[in-house]
């Protein structure tokens, strides 16, 4: 039997908790959320924690594209599908890939500590960089991206048994930390690709 790689094996073994988590007593399926309309009036923002502890804001990534998401490590479906079309869209990319930072900020900051965080992440693509931070500081960023997020526990769950919904996708800022775009859930990677190769494209390839 071939042996799995070491990210493709902690990937399979994380949907293996998940699904045995669902199957012994587990809070309620985790569903997606729609997206808010996109008001011409976005701006995202964010000042958050990365796997090492640094404080990381929308800054400092001036001069690359962002391509943000966010989820959390126990969701059974959605984001791990999220993170996957985040790595293909960094194969299609090829050497442009390198002027895109892919990142996945958690909206259950609670259970997803940094450690965690950065393994879960690094299973898909080490590119990939999770951030998290204080419930309010997450609430904060979330807010300015208009995703919504709650916890979602059945009546008498102890206080860590519950799941989260939130909104799923992508969005997509420039170089300057604006909106460009935002990806539905289950758009194909390639289609992704292609729009953020030709807004790479139409600055000129700076």
């Amino acid at each position: 039997m071939k042996r799995l790689a070491p990210a493709a094996a902690l990937f399979v073994a994380l949907l293996a908790i998940g699904t045995a988590a669902a199957a012994a007593d587990a809070p309620p399926v985790a569903r997606h959320l729609p997206a808010s309309p996109e008001p011409a009036a976005l701006a995202p923002r964010y000042l958050l924690m990365d796997p090492q502890g640094r404080a990381v804001s929308i800054d400092d990534f001036r001069g690359r594209y962002q391509l943000v998401s966010f989820g959390f490590i126990s969701c059974p479906d959605v984001c791990p599908t999220t993170l996957l079309e985040v790595k293909h869209v960094l194969e299609l990319l090829g050497s442009e890939a390198k002027r895109l930072q892919p990142i996945f900020i958690t909206v259950d900051p609670e259970r997803d500590t940094r450690e965690i965080l950065r393994e879960y992440t690094g299973a898909f693509d080490a590119r990939i960089l999770g951030l998290t931070g204080s419930p309010e500081l997450v609430r904060r960023a979330a807010g300015s991206f208009r995703i919504q997020y709650e916890k979602v526990s059945e009546p008498g769950a102890t206080a860590d048994n519950y799941t989260m919904n939130h909104t799923a996708g992508m969005v997509l800022l420039d170089t300057r930390g604006g909106f460009l775009a935002r990806f539905a859930y289950a758009m194909p990677a390639a289609q992704i690709a292609e729009r953020i190769r030709a807004a790479m494209g139409a600055d000129g390839g700076r």
